[in-house]
């Protein structure tokens, strides 16, 4: 049963690539449950993969194993980290990545790693918190051709509070990190698979990154980090050279820099017209110079003009940075944002039902890399076969293909290559494989 479905052949070499650094013993079953993500229906938990893929013995061996891939995250990642620069990247030095966190919501006080976190997303009934785990994510987010700015998510941290650390088995020899800390750990994952493969990276963050427990290392790492500031930001202009060298210890920064006084200056704004969103726009930007006590030195500051009373300052660690590569680094960001959205929405994370914390980890992780791999198969696809809204005609049918289209799409592909593959040419068996068709759009 596990092997009689037949997938499009990028997805079995990239599978294979994914197999080849885990055990070899069980590695098999990376393929299976990633047959039973693509075809699960209803609530996705642990055991509607199981069903979908066809497991009903030795359902134990494959518990073990996605606890197993919760310790081997990084290695599997890299990998599909190689597959994307080799897919994407041939032409590009540039990498952009972007890092935010995002809770899924759990039952139940068995869960390891489970806590209240504050809730992003508003309710109807307008609760503040969630009970849950919480993740700090790294995605890449590509600009297509066609379909605007897609996020490809690869490695994520579980974020637990210090109280609910002490509640863990000591087993997991989990240590207490703040979101900060494995921010960093994910840059620094991120850098050195950029060195080994000649890529330059960007990590573009919203304002909650914005602390020199992030920055400075990230810096140290290699990495341009694009992000938000405050508008009461603490700037300080460059520290001009002293010819005479006054008595007691010299100064470090320059005179201070308020970001309002600038934003009112009427000097020094200019044009530039920029892709956001996917739509081309004309932002009236200001862009300047300025020494930054949490990034430990200078930044390139650019303020964006919204309306009369209305503006936004942002900074880039990379001083030879333009105006245009910053906005569109920031409106970019959002491509994370759909990820989580995707992620819960489509794959179904955090319905999986595990308590274990590394089976968590595993189950979240495989998530992740379905996604990605979706997102990676349909990049060169046309937009007519990943997108059929025919027989939708109040649809928007110029509307980009959603994740959930590509999904579908990939599933279709699978049915059509399993079950047709041995169809003849007669014109008996065209007849029911026309009509079968009609039962897989039913069924995908």
């Amino acid at each position: 049963m596990f092997n009689e479905w037949i997938f499009p052949d990028d997805w079995q070499i990239w599978i294979a690539a994914l197999c080849s650094v885990l055990h070899q013993h069980s590695a098999w079953r990376l393929a299976v449950i990633f047959t039973g993500i693509i075809f699960a229906k209803g609530r996705k938990t642990i055991t509607s993969w199981f069903r979908a893929a066809g497991i009903s013995q030795r359902y134990k061996a494959f518990y073990y194993f996605i606890g197993s891939i919760g310790r081997k995250t990084e290695i599997v990642a890299t990998v599909l980290f190689e597959i994307m620069i080799n897919l994407i990247y041939k032409k590009q030095q540039r990498v952009l990545m972007a890092i935010d966190d995002g809770p899924t919501k759990r039952y139940g006080s068995k869960v390891q790693g489970a806590g209240i976190h504050r809730n992003p997303t508003t309710t109807p009934d307008g609760a503040k918190f969630i009970y849950g785990h919480l993740w700090v994510t790294i995605s890449a987010v590509v600009r297509h051709k066609l379909w605007a700015t897609i996020g490809l998510p690869f490695l994520a941290k579980m974020y637990i509070r210090v109280k609910d650390v002490t509640k863990m088995p000591t087993k997991c020899r989990v240590v207490f990190q703040d979101k900060l800390q494995q921010a960093t750990e994910l840059v620094k994952w991120a850098s050195e698979c950029c060195k080994r493969l000649g890529k330059e990276l960007w990590i573009v963050t919203d304002g909650g990154f914005t602390k020199a427990r992030f920055l400075k290392p990230a810096i140290q790492a290699g990495a341009t980090i694009i992000t938000r500031l405050r508008k009461d930001a603490a700037l300080h202009g460059l520290l001009k050279p002293v010819k005479k060298r006054r008595c007691g210890r010299p100064r470090k920064y320059g005179k201070r820099i308020y970001l309002a006084n600038k934003a009112a200056e009427k000097r020094g704004w200019f044009k530039v017209m920029v892709t956001l969103y996917g739509r081309q726009e004309t932002k009236q930007v200001k862009m300047f110079k300025a020494t930054y006590r949490p990034a430990g030195g200078m930044v390139l500051v650019l303020i964006v003009r919204e309306a009369i009373d209305c503006w936004r300052a942002y900074m880039c660690t990379n001083l030879s940075a333009t105006a245009i590569e910053i906005l569109e680094a920031i409106s970019d960001r959002m491509a994370i944002e759909q990820n989580f959205h995707d992620l819960k929405e489509i794959e179904g994370a955090g319905q999986q039902q595990v308590r274990n914390y590394f089976a968590n980890v595993g189950a979240f992780h495989l998530n992740l890399w379905v996604h990605t791999l979706v997102e990676l198969w349909a990049w060169g696809q046309n937009k007519s076969a990943v997108c059929d809204r025919s027989d939708s005609p109040w649809d928007d049918q110029f509307r980009r293909p959603s994740h959930a289209d590509k999904f579908s799409c990939l599933g279709k592909e699978v049915l059509k290559r399993t079950f047709f593959a041995t169809f003849g040419h007669s014109r008996k068996n065209r007849k029911i494989a026309r009509q079968f068709y009609k039962l897989l759009k039913l069924a995908a």
